[in-house]
């Protein structure tokens, strides 16, 4: 059985970008100069359907939000937007010889701007479920994996399996996939005689982070790319491993299009080109992200049931 406590906190600042931008292993400024490029993709320009109607003819017009590094964010100059989705978003634009605009869209705001045709598709960290297949298609970029991370002087080495969370307290948000599937760990660790863990909410990033440093917790679960960018920032938390946002099974992150508007067979040969020519793979380690990497796209793979 799991034990809950909930913690109230002060909403603080958690990811400031400019202040650390000098001193991170990323690149966080208007001209990513690093930025890889790739080719015209013929075979994936050629499946595109005739009848496609971009949101502006010659240009791939793609949904990000700009939430947090390093996957998607805002450079220095707090107008450009650049990281590891925006660089995937180049790469497919260069892929099927269209210039790219990006439009900066809440989370909650990227359905509804796929669905009007204000943009052709989302590159948002959009995770493939069963139920957006209903309305969306997919094609997959990423895999989508949530962080294990602690303390750099904790005692907990590593975490891969149920057993490894046996009566660790442990950071993680409400009603988010990492905490149904936390919670079946603790009822099969139950089980098997093991000592319970204790899940803690917070209600923000940086009172979780300061917890986490002061030992009122041992470990950390999120999405792992923030938590990637976090410990490159600050340097006093590592991970501890990794976990797929499907567990048992995998789910995978991907560009999501209008449901047959025929776009994601185009977007998914241009990703198997990127993997091949090894411009997808650059882009992945230059944010540090490359354990999240794919060996080939799918069209609509098995997603996240429904729970």
């Amino acid at each position: 059985m799991t034990t809950l406590s909930r913690i109230a906190a002060p909403i603080l600042l958690a990811l400031s970008i400019p202040a650390y931008a000098a001193d991170l292993p990323f690149d966080l400024t208007p001209e990513q100069a690093a930025r890889q490029h790739t080719v015209l993709n013929p075979k994936a320009v050629a499946a595109i359907p005739k009848d496609f109607a971009f949101a502006a003819p010659g240009v791939l017009t793609i949904a990000t939000n700009p939430g947090g590094p390093p996957l998607s964010t805002y450079a220095t100059d707090t107008e450009t937007i650049v990281g590891a989705d925006p660089d995937i978003a180049s790469l497919l634009a260069e892929s099927l010889g269209l210039q790219l605009k990006l439009v900066p869209t809440a989370w909650a705001d990227w359905p509804l701007a796929l669905q009007s045709g204000k943009v052709d598709a989302v590159i948002s960290n959009v995770g493939v479920t069963e139920e957006r297949k209903l309305k969306y298609d997919f094609s997959t970029y990423r895999q989508g994996l949530h962080g294990f991370f602690v303390a750099q002087d904790s005692k907990v080495d590593t975490i891969t399996q149920p057993k490894d969370i046996a009566g660790l307290t442990i950071i993680v948000g409400i009603g988010t996939n990492q905490e149904r599937i936390l919670n079946e760990w603790s009822r099969l660790n139950d089980q098997a005689g093991l000592p319970e863990s204790t899940l803690v909410y917070y209600d923000d990033e940086a009172t979780k982070l300061l917890a986490l440093r002061a030992g009122r917790a041992d470990v950390i679960v999120q999405p792992n790319a923030q938590l990637v960018f976090i410990a490159a920032r600050d340097g006093d938390i590592r991970q501890a491993g990794t976990l797929s946002a499907g567990w048992p099974d995998r789910s995978d992150v991907a560009v999501t299009t209008r449901k047959d508007s025929g776009l994601a067979q185009a977007l998914t040969e241009a990703i198997n080109g990127l993997v091949a020519d090894g411009s997808y793979g650059r882009t992945l380690e230059r944010w540090h992200v490359a354990e999240e990497a794919l060996e080939t796209s799918q069209v609509n793979p098995p997603g996240l049931p429904q729970y």
